[in-house]
This record gives C-alpha cells, structure tokens and sequence, in this order.
C-alpha cells in the first residue's frame, strides 16, 4: 500500500504561523482597553533594544575583561539579628491562638493537647515544636512580617503537631486563629498543596522572589518528597543568585529521620543539598530544640541577606519531653549553629574529655539514654545545628574547650555516601590539631537511603549508637 503522509512539515508550519504568546497577550489587553497596540509595540521594541545594547556593551568589554577572582574560601557571617522576644508579649500571643469565635467547638481531645500550650509557658517547661512554631509566627506578623505557609497536610501538620486551622466537628467550619490576632500588621495564609512537588515548590519559588519581604515556607509530607521538584532546587534555589542575581527567603521545611519508616520516609536527602551549597546560595539547618527553630524562623524572616533557607524538621522530636523548651530559651539568646554538650559532668572538667562526638538531628536523643549511664567514660556530645554555611568559628571554639580529646567522631544515622559526612568531614579536619584523629560512624555506603524492615533499622541504629558512644 501506499506509503503514510508525513506530516512532520506541517506541524512545524503551523507552529511558524502561530501568533506568539506576546502577540496573543497584546491582543487581549488591547481589546479590554488596558493599552493600545501601538503602544505595546513601542514597550517592545524600546525593551528588544536595552537588551541588544547590553550586549553589545558585554561583548566589548568581555574580551579585555580580567580572570575571575577565586571565590573566597571563607565565608564571610551574616549579621546578628536580635530575635528574642519578651515573655509579656508571647503569653498574650500565646492566649489568642487558644482563643475561638462563642459557639465554636473544637474536637476535646484536640482541645486537651491545645491547653497544654498555656502550662507550657510556665516554670515547668515543654513548649514543643509546634508550639514554638505558632509563637514565632505569630511574632513576626505582629511586627509586619507577612507568612505564607504551604504544603501537603499543612494546616493539621503530617504528623498531627501544627493544628493553625481548627475544625468544627459539629458543623464543619473552619477557624484559624493565627489569622484573627489583634496586633497583626501583616497578613498569613495557610494552604494544604498537592502532591505534585514539582508544580507547588515552584510556585512557591516564584512567589517568594516576587514578595521578597514575606517569609514563604514550603513543608513537604516527608523530606524523601523533596525528589520530586529536584529540578526547582538544582535550577533555581542553588544556582538562581549565581546565574541570574535572583536570591529570596523561600523556606523549605522537610521532615528528615530515621525511626524504621524505610527508604522513602526517612531521608530529606542532606547530602544532596550540602554537594550545592556554595558561594553563600542558601542556608542549611537540622534544629534538635523549638527554641532553636524558633530563632531560626524568625531571623530568616528579619535578615538583610537574604537567602532561601532548608529546615531538615523532625518527626519523633516533635513532641519529645526531653526536647522540649521553655519560655526563657525564646526570651533571650539567637539560633546557635552549635550546641556544646550541657551535661553537668563534662561541663564541669571538660579537661578530662577524650573522645567527642559530633551530630546533626534526632540522632543526638537516641545517644543520650546509652551515654549518661557511661559515667567518667562518657564522651562529649556536641551537636551541628548549623551546616550550611559551616559554622567553623564556632565549632572551633567548642572544641577548643577538650584540649585532651584524641579522637573526634561524626556520627550519622544515614549511609556513608549521604548525610552529611562527606561535607563536613575535610572541614572538621582542618579544625583538628595534630595527632587527633577523625573517624566515620553511620551505615556504610548503601544505594538505598534506609533500610525496609524494622528489625534490620534497630539493628544499625543499636551499632551505630554503640560504636560512636564506645568505640
């Protein structure tokens, strides 16, 4: 039979022929009046023509211009922002996000785990995450800042913590106090996303680059998620500032932590943002307290330089008793990059420390328990808060205060080609005095980010433990 038309020339001649989208756009402002097409014409031509004179100018000077300085090896640190806030002021925040419109009934049980916000706030302590999230929010909107929240089970939060927006279960409707506070100056939304990772965070980071002044933050179900707009992070979070000049303070809150959820539930994939952190692109934190995500949120939202920001959150810390903080933590102090060991006896002869342990995140609560019956033996625990920029002031100083450790040990819960280990690893040696020595404990180099069968997770999560605690 005869041979199929091809009809490849055809399609390419119909797309020469189309009108562009510039061309279709004109036309519809024209007919809605909104500007004429001559005048569209001469905003053409007079733009076309800025750009051609910009490269002409760039071509003249590119071929004199001299070598690229290298990039500085150090960078250098962003100013201090003063985030405290004053105990007054949080307990009245604190009140009007417990507070519902007369005849609004929020679910009991909902309610109970509401009230515990204002003991909280007392002299007993436990201000969890969640709690220190809604403060530190509620702050800044009482000093202009606008906040846009998004994400897939946001509202509620994925793992039940957050709860901004209340529901009737009565007669379904909804109620949002951190949107009816009577100090407000600036406005905060609130929306459940799809999952479509790519799409959203995309938009997000449009968004955040338009309202450079709002705090955007983006919280995706499972840090593992992020996989799904790669192409955001690499094409625009990393390299937006280098390529285009295009910064903005889009944050990034993904849940990362190894309690037995398998290979797609454990890993906001660390290493892959530290491998494009460079140049000062964008910041990188893995918080162990509220009070420190607290302080972080909030000199995000206040700094001059801005940066987008990743958050690698909990999961099992959110409403861990022993990770809980107390009203003074928020009143005084800023984000610590590094937290020194606070136990009573290191403190005390810090002098007598041999071996310090180094982490990042939730591992540091699973040490604890197996390091305080240790005694004399115990090593010091120092936690990195603060990755990206690498905090080397002040884990130069923290260490400085072990003059007699002989080894120094990073310890990870995730394999050895992830994390953060191969980051930080020439950094801390170039910390170390000579004869002290470095080593690696974690999983070793695995192609999967986690186990898929809880007995081997608590298997790996018992050695590492027991290797980075005793050698």
């Amino acid at each position: 039979g005869d041979e199929p038309a091809y009809t490849q020339p055809l399609m390419y001649e119909r797309i020469k022929n189309h009108p562009s989208a510039r061309e279709l756009y004109v036309v519809a402002l024209a007919n809605e009046g909104i500007i004429s097409a001559e005048q569209a014409s001469e905003r053409y031509e007079a733009a076309y023509q800025k750009l051609i004179e910009i490269q002409q100018g760039f071509r003249a000077t590119a071929a004199n211009a001299a070598p690229a300085a290298p990039a500085p090896a150090k960078l250098i640190p962003g100013e201090v922002v003063d985030t405290a806030v004053p105990a007054e002021r949080l307990s009245a925040l604190n009140e009007e996000l417990l507070r519902v419109p007369e005849g609004f009934t929020v679910n009991p049980k909902l309610k109970r785990q509401l009230e515990r916000r204002r003991p909280a706030l007392g002299p007993a302590g436990g201000i969890d995450w969640g709690h220190a999230e809604a403060l530190a929010f509620a702050s800044l909107l009482t000093e202009g800042v606008p906040i846009r929240l998004t994400g897939q089970d946001t509202e509620r939060g994925t793992f039940s913590h957050r709860h901004l927006v209340l529901h009737d279960g009565g007669d379904g409707n909804t109620f949002a106090p951190i949107q009816h506070l009577s100090g407000a100056l600036a406005a905060f939304e609130v929306f459940n996303s799809p999952l479509s990772e790519l799409a959203t965070l995309g938009f997000e980071y449009g968004y955040a680059t338009a309202a450079s002044d709002s705090l955007v933050l983006w919280e995706a179900q499972y840090g593992d998620f992020i996989n799904g707009a790669q192409v955001i992070v690499d094409q625009f979070m990393a390299a937006g500032l280098s390529k285009w000049g295009v910064t903005n303070r889009l944050t990034l809150l993904l849940p990362h932590g190894y309690e037995g959820g398998g290979p797609e539930h454990s890993s906001a994939r660390v290493e892959r943002f530290l491998q494009l952190a460079a140049e000062g692109n964008f910041r990188v934190a893995n918080c162990t307290t509220p009070a420190q995500y607290f302080h972080l949120l909030r000199r995000q939202a206040r700094r001059n330089r801005v940066r987008p920001l990743v958050i690698f959150t909990p999961k099992s810390l959110l409403r861990l008793p022993q990770a809980a903080s107390r009203i003074e933590d928020l009143t005084a102090g800023v984000f610590q990059p590094v937290l020194d060991d606070p136990h009573g006896g290191i403190q005390a002869n810090p002098g007598a420390v041999t071996r310090v342990v180094l982490c990042t995140g939730k591992l540091y609560y699973d040490l604890l328990p197996e390091a305080d019956p240790l005694g004399g033996k115990r090593p010091a625990i120092v936690r990195v808060e603060g990755l990206y920029t690498f905090p080397e002031g002040n884990l130069k100083r923290t260490l400085a205060r072990y003059p007699a450790a002989q080894e120094i040990i990073w310890a990870q819960e995730e394999p050895r080609n992830m994390g953060a280990w191969t980051f930080i690893a020439p950094r801390i040696a170039e910390l170390l005095p000579a004869g002290v020595t470095l080593r690696y404990v974690g999983r070793p180099d695995r192609a999967s980010p986690a186990e898929g069968y809880g007995n081997t997770h608590a298997a790996e999560q018992a050695r590492i433990i027991a290797e980075a605690l005793n050698g």
